[in-house]
């Protein structure tokens, strides 16, 4: 009799608190790098017994890794694509999107170049290449080096329909795997430009240039020609501690503090 009650009471203590949810969030570089590991840490801090598994190779793998069921949710600084969308309806499941927060895709130079602001027509030149020389938009003369996110990047796919009217990049344009390098590259080469989320373009040795004369800051969020949306996405509703932890990523005042401390725009 003791035998089995001793049985009882560690199975009862193999299937209680005792061991950690884990949240598996993959995708976007722009969330995953910087915000969601602090929205993570703020919500184990409030008292919630999870771990989280961040991986933010670009929002292509968002919804990859959604598919081959090895995320809780995706993260994407864009919209899910048509085929995307397609691989989720053929195995008889819904994707639901979620507003993660409100984004600029700044557009950076060193901050020691004197152009403090383009037009969008030139925006769409240096980037398509046709634009080759900073003497062409006021600036002193130089090689441009343009610095652009990789190819599984939904910033990659954003800023070429947003920028650049879906033309292709300039063969000359150097991809990078993330914000981060896109800042540290441009911070180092005086004859640099390149984009990145608001919340990356802050780093010391650059500058965000006005597009149209319109500044990269929260308040002109209406105004400024490259905002946009970011997003979470799941498999159906998310329910049990995935969905407790993004209603409170998405409508607690203290995510929302983090959203902006990060440097993005809350959404609610």
């Amino acid at each position: 009799m003791k035998k089995t009650i001793l049985t009882l009471a560690l199975a009862a203590f193999a299937t209680t608190g005792f061991t950690q949810t884990k949240i598996s969030a993959k995708g976007s570089d722009t969330i995953g790098a910087k915000l969601m590991p602090r929205l993570a840490e703020a919500y184990k801090t409030a008292g919630n017994d999870v771990t989280f598994e961040i991986e933010d190779k670009g929002s292509s793998s968002a919804f990859t890794n959604l598919e081959g069921g090895t995320a809780d949710f995706g993260m994407s600084s864009r919209s899910v694509k048509e085929e995307e969308k397609e691989m989720f309806t053929a195995k008889g499941q819904e994707l639901k999107e979620h507003v993660a927060a409100i984004d600029m895709i700044a557009v950076i130079v060193n901050e020691a170049n004197g152009v403090d602001s383009l037009t969008m027509e030139q925006v769409e030149g240096i980037f398509t290449g046709d634009i080759t020389d900073w003497s062409q938009v006021g600036g002193k003369p130089g090689k441009i080096t343009a610095y652009t996110r990789n190819e599984t990047s939904g910033t990659y796919k954003t800023f070429q329909e947003m920028g650049m009217s879906k033309r292709d990049y300039g063969s000359d344009s150097q991809k990078m795997e993330g914000n981060e390098p896109i800042a540290t590259e441009t911070a180092s080469n005086a004859g640099g430009i390149g984009y990145v989320g608001l919340a990356y373009a802050t780093k010391e040795g650059i500058k965000a240039i006005s597009i149209d004369g319109v500044e990269p800051v929260p308040a002109n969020k209406a105004d400024y020609p490259l905002a946009r949306e970011l997003y979470y996405y799941t498999i159906g509703a998310p329910e049990g501690e995935v969905g407790e932890f993004l209603t409170w990523a998405m409508t607690s005042e203290e995510a929302s503090e983090i959203v902006a401390d990060v440097g993005f725009i809350p959404a609610n």
